[in-house]
């Protein structure tokens, strides 16, 4: 699928989801800002692949990231952000969701597998009840250490001023 394809409504994600299922694939959802991609989020994503057929993800929108991180966040919007993203090997489709959690969107979807980072207690995975009500399993993988989009904008800073 062309990279442009990967990038879809709720709706047309949920219809391949369900296209997805119906074939026998194994589908995997995972969430995040995806700020300023950097190896963690590659190797989060790879792991994350690993764990199904198909990995779907779902990107907060800029409002919804400004509403999370702060007025001043995203660095890079959310069009671009997603963009990036459906280039990776490991990423099979792109949906966007404005609401701070993707609860929603997770219900929309029902994938087999939700992942989420291990510093996340299962219990508190949001979405996590839904998936496994439905049949599916909660994962979590660990993050890539020393690596976050936190840490990539405060070492830009710390440079500028030197």
């Amino acid at each position: 699928m062309d990279t442009i394809q990967k990038i879809v409504t709720q709706d047309s994600a949920r219809d391949i989801v369900n296209s997805w299922k119906k074939d026998g694939l194994r589908v995997v959802f995972t969430n995040g800002c995806f700020d300023i991609l950097h190896a963690g989020h590659v190797q989060y994503l790879e792991a994350a692949r690993n764990a199904g057929d198909r990995l779907v993800l779902g990107v907060n929108s800029d409002a919804s990231v400004r509403q999370l991180k702060g007025e001043q966040r995203p660095v890079v919007q959310e069009e671009d952000r997603c963009r990036v993203l459906a280039a990776l090997q490991s990423v099979d489709l792109v949906t966007v969701f404005d609401e701070d959690t993707p609860q929603e969107l997770i219900e929309l979807l029902l994938p087999n597998v939700l992942v989420k980072g291990a510093d996340w207690a299962v219990e508190n995975i949001v979405g996590a009840k839904t998936v496994m009500e439905h049949g599916g399993e909660v994962k979590t993988i660990r993050f890539l250490e020393g690596r976050s989009t936190t840490g990539v904008i405060e070492k830009v800073l710390a440079r500028c001023k030197t």
